[in-house]
């Protein structure tokens, strides 16, 4: 027994060395295996923290909203391990950032994608921010790494000091649980985050509809500064016509009465031109970009201009016909224009005058040439403070209800989506100058088309054969087109609506040529009932006419000859003539319905 006791007292040293050795082993196993296993916790933890903080900014940094992006970048100082976080935008420039005391956004040579380096003590996460598949910019954060000799000093004293493994397991279950709590506390500020987050683009998506509207609204603003104008004019015209014919009806004389009937036709041709020109102001469609000559668009612009204004303005038009040709949209363009004199219009109240100039400008070491378009006043003009902020959307100076602070704004976006640029030069009581800076084009203008042939008195006289169909809802339309067909030598029957058109084709009426009106009522349109037609006989030809400028466009894409309203007998003849000629060439003839 006591050799026994010998042997285990000789052997208790070695024991005892072995079982702290072993100890040792295991301690050191065990802390490396925590220690790897806390950083790849700390890593995902972290990588989970700023793919959150990358989301949550994506907005701030496609709408370059540094006080939000700011807000975001705040929030992630609930976690006591973060040493500083920092958000770049796509030019690796510093949008939003913040450090804990002592630390500073040293550079540290990271790659620019998802990343995740523990290097000098620190753990680095880089997350890419993307939107819609695109780059927008990065987010960074640096956290604590516990240093090697720290770590390996801790768990020797676990190994040696077997006392102080319990307590060691209790601060490091506490430490766990504070962690555990702070990622409890994180993830909820996370989810308040990402809940802000998709309020902020719910919020961006409502805006956009509420800028689309208003911007519809302001040209319709525009246009509502003209009606006072137009009316008058369409007074005058109607006083013209109608004066006209109550004294051709009062008159024998034949020079008289040949000079009144070219007043009427003239007033006619105004108000036809006045209703073109305010149908192509008003449309609303995306950007149809043609080559355009700045002096003939501005001059025809010219009436509209002097509608919009009053007049104790004077319009002067700088031109040189050499001008180099641009591309744009000819209607933005021209709704541009009128914003920029409405505009200087509104900043004289004792009237002025407004100029238009333009000039060639040549590109200097390899920029682009450039035509320059000027639109100057000589109004109150703006302060610098303003003058900063005048192309801003909403932003205005005028009183309330007379304007939505968007009509420079359109200006503005109008030069930018021509590849333009645009400055304004203003300072108080000496005026405003806006230079409209466009790219020119090589590109040829578009062949003009094909002007209506006035009256041709051989033409209208030559008398034409044949049996019509004539579509038309308007009694005194009717009336009027019914004796131009009969002047011209058709026989025709009236069919008031498109199913009645229909119903007499049906029943066998036979006819040469279907002339109808475009917009009527009931469940058929003209366009229906032309695309019936060719489905049923398409070896009968119709004839479309309208005033309204999207069925004008309807009617051409479905190669239908259209005759615009209003027009004259003459315009009549030819259209009626060429389209039956071409149908009979094609082997038509009188065709059944």
């Amino acid at each position: 027994m006591q050799l026994i006791a010998r042997l285990r007292h000789s052997r208790f040293p070695l024991l005892a060395l072995g079982s702290l050795l072993l100890l040792l082993i295991a301690g050191v196993a065990i802390g490396l295996a925590s220690e790897q296993a806390l950083r790849r916790q700390m890593a995902d933890e972290a990588g989970a923290q700023a793919d959150l903080l990358a989301s949550a900014v994506s907005g701030a940094l496609a709408f370059d909203d540094r006080a939000a992006a700011q807000d975001y970048v705040d929030a992630v100082q609930v976690n006591p391990n973060v040493l500083a976080a920092a958000i770049y935008d796509e030019n690796n420039r510093l949008v939003a950032s913040f450090t804990r005391p002592g630390e500073t956004l040293r550079p540290v040579a990271v790659p620019r994608g998802r990343t995740t380096l523990f290097q000098d003590g620190r753990l680095y996460v880089v997350r890419p921010v993307e939107e819609g598949g695109q780059r927008l910019g990065t987010a960074r954060l640096r956290l604590r790494d516990t240093p090697a000799s720290q770590t390996f000093s801790r768990y020797a004293g676990l190994v040696l000091v077997l006392g102080l493994s319990g307590l060691v397991v209790i601060v490091l279950a506490v430490a766990q649980g504070a962690l555990r709590r702070a990622n409890r506390e994180l993830a909820n500020r996370a989810e308040i985050l990402i809940e802000t987050n998709d309020l902020l683009h719910q919020q961006m998506a409502e805006r956009e509809k509420a800028e689309e509207a208003l911007r519809q609204s302001q040209k319709m603003e525009a246009i509502g500064r003209l009606t006072g104008g137009i009316a008058h004019d369409f007074n005058n015209l109607l006083m013209v016509a109608s004066s006209g014919v109550e004294l051709l009806d009062r008159t024998s004389d034949p020079d008289r009465r040949k000079a009144l009937i070219e007043g009427v036709r003239q007033a006619v041709e105004r108000g036809a031109a006045l209703t073109r020109q305010m149908l192509a102001f008003s449309r609303r469609a995306p950007l149809r970009t043609e080559v355009l000559h700045l002096p003939a668009r501005i001059e025809g612009l010219r009436f509209l201009l002097d509608r919009a204004l009053r007049e104790d303005i004077e319009v002067v038009l700088d031109l040189p016909d050499d001008l180099w040709r641009i591309e744009a949209d000819p209607g933005e363009l021209e709704l541009a224009l009128l914003n920029l004199a409405v505009n200087a219009r509104d900043a004289m109240p004792t009237g002025g005058r407004i100029t238009l100039s333009a000039r060639n400008a040549p590109g200097v070491d390899g920029a682009a040439d450039m035509v320059r378009l000027i639109v100057s006043d000589t109004g109150t003009g703006m302060s610098e403070a303003v003058a900063s902020r005048v192309f801003e959307p909403f932003f205005t100076t005028k009183e309330v209800g007379r304007g939505t602070g968007l009509g420079l704004s359109q200006v503005y976006g109008f030069v930018r989506s021509s590849g333009g640029e645009i400055t304004v030069e203003s300072a108080e009581e000496v005026g405003a100058t806006f230079t409209l800076s466009l790219p020119r084009t090589e590109k040829a203008l578009a062949e003009p088309a094909t002007p209506a042939a006035g009256p041709d008195p051989e033409r209208t006289s030559r008398k034409a054969e044949g049996r019509l169909l004539l579509v038309e809802d308007d009694d005194a339309v009717a009336a009027g087109v019914g004796h131009m067909v009969r002047d011209l030598g058709y026989t025709y029957v009236r069919a008031a609506e498109a199913a009645d058109a229909l119903r007499l084709l049906e029943q066998g009426e036979r006819f040469d040529l279907v002339f109808s009106d475009m917009v009527m009522p009931g469940d058929m349109d003209g366009l229906a009932l032309a695309k019936a037609i060719r489905e049923r006989d398409p070896d009968l030809p119709v004839v479309l006419t309208t005033g309204f400028s999207e069925a004008a466009a309807a009617a051409t894409a479905e190669r239908f000859r259209l005759l615009a309203k209003p027009y004259g007998i003459d315009a009549l003849a030819a259209a009626l003539g060429e389209t039956l000629n071409a149908a009979r060439e094609a082997g038509g003839g009188a065709k059944a319905g």
